[in-house]
């Protein structure tokens, strides 16, 4: 199993940009699949995650900013970041749990204020 993050990128303050998780060697479908991010010096932060049956979870900083979504067809999925502040600068990592927990190498968002 492979995540492949893409989409990071360096903004300024209110603008969005959509992170992409390409996952190779299982489905999505079934699977709990979120987003995580982590400063250096900080532990990493739940940001966004699909449970099982398809609710969503949201970390408190980014409820009605962000939000995260899935093609099961193309196994990919994706979140949608509006109204970026500076505080969301960090490396944000895919991830997805099954027998074990698979983690995407992380792509780098800084926004600039």
């Amino acid at each position: 199993v492979q995540l492949q993050a893409s989409g990071g990128g360096l903004v300024q303050a209110g603008e969005s940009l959509r992170l992409s998780c390409a996952v190779s060697g299982t489905t999505i479908d079934r699977n709990r699949i979120g987003w995580w991010r982590q400063v250096p010096g900080k532990q990493r932060e739940s940001v966004a995650i699909i449970v099982s049956g398809g609710a969503t979870i949201y970390g408190d900083s980014v409820k009605g900013r962000f939000t995260i979504s899935k093609d099961d067809a193309k196994k990919t999925f994706y979140l949608l970041m509006n109204s970026l502040k500076p505080e969301d600068t960090a490396a944000y990592y895919c991830a997805l749990f099954s027998d074990r927990t698979y983690w995407g190498r992380g792509t780098q968002v800084t926004v600039s204020s």
